[in-house]
């Protein structure tokens, strides 16, 4: 079930009691024996989907979620109920696929979800100046305590997953196969829809080079010596990974986790790191790998189509002061022979850290670039290029050095059709695709709809 604090929070939309019954504005009341969604009893069944009932209270809950982020109410009944059955509907079709995922057999756990869950929470808690009016709000919108809100967070998260793997699997079935004809009419009546929301911004295309400092023999040495030790104990009989992931990995984000990594499909890690994740079987410690990152050992918990979860344990090597400068001598040489003619993949192979992107060719917002990139690209028009500059790396705790060039740069202004045509009609078919099974579940699923 849908609940206010959550939603309204995150989007920074706080104001009063989110959670109470929807009625009509104020301003303009109705009368309450003609209101569509008042004198209906709160606890209401108004849909079945297999065995799983849908109440009155979670429509309502969805609807009040959504005016805390702007969603004007009809004013009349009619208008109201319509709104409560289009939100009915989109309910219906989660559920449509949360029974999907249950066919599948898909499962999603605690872990898979943790990170999520961990960044909404830190979220909501940012929104509140003390942690007096963090916790009245969370008593005011119905939730006792920190724990009911992850609990919360938790489940719409596993939700959510469940939906988009129970989607990806009927992709995979062939079920989305089917092509969507999309007319020129219907591009032109949406366009029409959102061209006033729509501004072209500023874009540029770009293409950079990412000098890491690089570690000198002695703390390579002294790292690759760290990693067998923790391998070693690893490898153990009765040892267990994920503490010893608490306790010795360098990976910010996964130590706290135990080194958990969640599901992953090929492709998604450096090319070492992902060849052995995808050959080691379940519950096998892997030997060493060394990555751009440093050195890994790498455990795999579970194991479906497609996917691997698994574990590491990353021992970085020390940068020290000396390290940082000679990253920057060698930005400094990318540039001057990047200037100078030498073929930008040449430059790639020998400088490059594989962990970072080398470019992108596409439009890319100027206004959504980091802070250090927009500051070093102001002015800079096509084909110029940007100084050595520092980006940050709390990894490491010592800066990378990027070299970048303006590929392509286009001044915002406004939308025309056909700059958007092909993205609409896209946006189009996969919304008639995606709709086309879903009706199609409906008639292989036992939905009964009790609200008229």
């Amino acid at each position: 079930m849908y609940r206010t604090l959550s939603l309204a929070l995150i989007t920074c939309c706080v104001a009063g009691t989110l959670a109470a019954q929807v009625t009509p504005p104020a301003a303009r009341p109705a009368p309450a024996a003609t209101s569509a969604l008042t004198p209906m009893p709160i606890d209401r069944i108004v849909a079945i989907v297999g065995n799983h009932p849908i109440l009155w209270s979670e429509v309502l809950d969805v609807i009040n979620a959504q005016r805390a982020n702007g969603l004007e109410l009809a004013t009349d009944s009619a208008g109201q109920m319509a709104q409560a059955r289009d939100q009915l509907g989109k309910l219906i079709d989660e559920e449509l696929l949360i029974a999907v995922a249950k066919q599948y057999k898909i499962e999603v756990g605690d872990a898979d979800v943790s990170r999520q869950v961990d960044d909404q929470m830190k979220k909501v808690r940012a929104q509140f100046k003390t942690e007096t009016e963090y916790r009245d709000a969370l008593k005011r919108d119905g939730f006792g305590n920190d724990i009911e809100l992850r609990r919360f967070f938790n489940e719409q998260a596993k939700r959510e997953q469940l939906q988009q793997k129970a989607t990806d699997s009927l992709r995979a079935h062939g079920r989305l196969s089917a092509p969507a004809s999309v007319t020129d009419e219907e591009i032109t009546t949406e366009f029409k829809k959102i061209k006033e929301t729509r501004k072209r911004p500023t874009t540029i295309s770009f293409r950079q080079i990412v000098v890491p400092p690089i570690p000198n023999a002695t703390e390579l040495k002294a790292a690759l010596d760290k990693i067998l030790a923790v391998r070693e104990e690893a490898i153990k009989k009765g040892a267990d990974f994920a503490q010893i992931a608490k306790r010795e990995s360098m990976d910010l984000g996964s130590k706290e986790l135990g080194g958990d990594l969640g599901w992953n499909r090929r492709g998604a890690m450096l090319p070492e790191f992902d060849a052995e994740m995808f050959r080691l079987p379940p519950g096998i410690v892997s030997g060493i790998v060394q990555t751009s990152y440093g050195f890994h050992i790498i455990k795999v918990d579970r194991v479906q189509p497609a996917e691997v979860k698994a574990r590491h344990i990353l021992i970085r090597p020390a940068l020290d002061s000396n390290d940082l400068k000679l990253a920057r001598l060698r930005a400094d040489t990318v540039l001057m022979l990047w200037k100078a003619g030498t073929s930008y993949d040449t430059l790639v192979a020998r400088y490059h850290d594989p962990a970072e992107i080398r470019s992108f060719p596409d439009a890319y917002p100027l206004d959504k670039l980091p802070p250090d990139y927009q500051k070093a690209v102001e002015g800079l028009k096509t084909g110029e290029f940007t100084k050595p500059f520092d980006i940050p790396n709390p990894e490491s705790g010592k800066p990378k050095i990027v070299v970048f060039q303006v590929t392509a740069r286009v001044d915002g202004g406004d939308y025309t059709v056909n700059d958007m045509r092909e993205l609409i009609r896209s946006s189009l078919a996969q919304t008639k695709q995606v709709r086309r099974m879903l009706d199609q579940l409906k008639k292989e699923q036992y939905v009964s709809v009790r609200m008229q």
